[in-house]
């Protein structure tokens, strides 16, 4: 079995009244790819973002590789560099070229030297398809390209673990594939992946596991197969029977 990379021990989240996670337990092995699914407002994005602590917790703790997450400062940003994130909203920077956002972090955090820096993000780009868009900048891109890019740039750290929420919601419908495939590559070459999605061709073929929330808990988990074929709870066959009539 391989090791545990992301434990999360008893966490609670609240967002004033509402307790939007309640009591979570979940861990994820090195080269795991979980997909998080469930209803709106059931928490899975304020999970995925706990992990790398854009949203604080309230109680239990969190740890990646035996470590808790550090409060701030360069501690937190080095625990960034290590927690790739991606967003629906592809959080480019729009006065950089997408070579820039794809070397900044990498200089920035990492010191890479330059030269060593853009031969990376090119090797990255041309491995999520868009290396001959590197000297335009994210407006001139496509969704479906900038969501690309950011792949790219969260791959330039060299993550431990990548976080993805929601990434092609946003999208329009023709670019979705061209974005699920990357992130089904990654999964099979190894890449330890966290990913909130309502697209349940990707849970189905890149999950090794399914976790379905619902009023911020985790409701059942379970391999993919075993979840959409015999799904155990009643919330999770109503969500189920729902969304798999569209």
């Amino acid at each position: 079995m391989s090791q545990t990379l992301v434990a999360l021990e008893s966490v609670n989240k609240h967002f004033g009244d509402l307790h939007v996670l309640q009591d979570i337990d979940l861990s994820i092995a090195s080269g795991e790819v979980v997909v998080v699914i469930g209803p709106s407002g059931s928490g899975k994005s304020t999970l995925c973002r706990t992990i790398n602590r854009l949203e604080t917790i309230d109680s239990g703790r969190i740890t990646i590789e035996g470590r808790e997450l550090p409060q701030e400062g360069r501690a937190l940003a080095r625990l960034r560099a290590d927690v790739g994130m991606v967003f629906q909203s592809f959080n480019l920077f729009a006065h950089k070229t997408v070579l820039e956002n794809v070397t900044l972090g990498q200089r920035k955090v990492r010191r890479v030297a330059k030269a060593d820096a853009e031969r990376r993000a090119m090797e990255l780009l041309e491995r999520v398809g868009v290396a001959s868009q590197a000297q335009k900048y994210p407006a001139q891109l496509s969704g479906g390209q900038q969501q690309r890019v950011a792949i790219a740039r969260a791959l330039a750290m060299d993550p431990k673990v990548m976080l993805f929420d929601e990434p092609t919601s946003a999208l329009d419908p023709e670019m979705i594939n061209e974005v699920l495939e990357v992130m089904r590559q990654l999964a099979a070459d190894g890449m330890t992946m966290v990913v909130v999605t309502h697209e349940m061709g990707f849970a189905r073929s890149a999950a090794n596991r399914v976790v379905f929330m619902a009023d911020g808990r985790i409701v059942e988990e379970a391999s993919p197969k075993e979840f959409f074929s015999n799904p155990r709870s009643d919330r999770a066959k109503d969500f189920l029977s729902k969304i798999l009539k569209h």
